[in-house]
């Protein structure tokens, strides 16, 4: 059972479902049932999500938008969570609103409508599975040290050699960061991305990391049969690593204590 922070720094959740377009490069490669699954998924979508947005990438040629979203339903105007479609991705995403209980029932209910709407379901192959969260937390570049920071708050050791600063008149203390890696996952067969960046949250300076999993290709397990695995599995690890992160000071400013 996942656990709930009252003061969470969760910036979003995304679900993202890929699927293979058709066309040989350097030709365009496009989705050819997308229109009418669109559609179909549109009626289908209603109930859970009344307001529909069409984006700007809608008006571009098909050719050009390859799984880019251009759709979106949202549960009511300017709210989340909302569900996005384009030609040849699916995405689920939410944001303050979040917590597991929620939001794996969400996902997994707009993957049984997508492939129900889908006009010819054994023609969509599914080429990746993406589970992202994005966390933030305040943190001013000007005044503190990025790389204390992150050891002494949240485990991750990275640094330079003093040498490089010595009688340089430079400052051991980096305005920008970005730090990534990338791991082998047995359970769900994958990839898990980590990555720490500078950037802000609600306009005020703040250290952003990605947690993300992602079967691509022949990890992709059978869907949509096998995909209610995949998304535990998928959180069960991002959930673990971004606790074990956490635990000490920064879970009890999450936590409101």
């Amino acid at each position: 059972m996942a656990k709930e922070l009252k003061n969470k720094p969760l910036v979003e959740a995304i679900l993202e479902v890929r699927w293979e377009l058709y066309g040989m490069p350097p030709a365009p490669q496009v989705d050819p049932h997308y229109k009418l699954l669109l559609g179909r998924l549109f009626d289908r979508m209603l109930k859970d999500y009344p307001e529909h947005e069409q984006l700007p990438t809608a008006n571009f040629p098909d050719e050009l938008v390859g799984h880019v979203v251009q759709h979106r339903f949202r549960v009511a105007a300017n709210l989340w969570p909302l569900v996005q479609i384009g030609p040849g991705i699916f995405t689920v995403n939410s944001t303050a609103d979040y917590t597991w209980p929620d939001f794996r029932p969400r996902v997994l209910a707009a993957i049984e409508k997508l492939f129900d709407a889908h006009p010819k379901v054994g023609e969509l192959k599914i080429t990746n599975l993406i589970l992202r969260y994005i966390d933030a937390v305040d943190f001013d570049f000007g005044v503190g040290n990025i790389f204390e920071f992150l050891r002494d708050k949240l485990k991750l050791n990275v640094s330079l050699p003093d040498t490089l600063f010595t009688d340089t008149g430079v400052e051991n203390k980096p305005n920008t960061f970005t730090w990534q890696c990338s791991f082998k996952c047995q359970n769900p067969k994958g990839l898990i991305n980590i990555r720490f960046a500078t950037g802000q949250k609600s306009n005020v300076p703040a250290v952003v990391w990605e947690t993300t999993v992602e079967s691509a290709g022949e990890d992709v397990p059978e869907m949509p049969k096998a995909f209610d695995g995949w998304l535990d599995a998928a959180h069960d690890i991002t959930d673990d690593w971004f606790f074990k992160m956490i635990e000490g000071e920064l879970e009890r400013r999450f936590s409101g204590e």
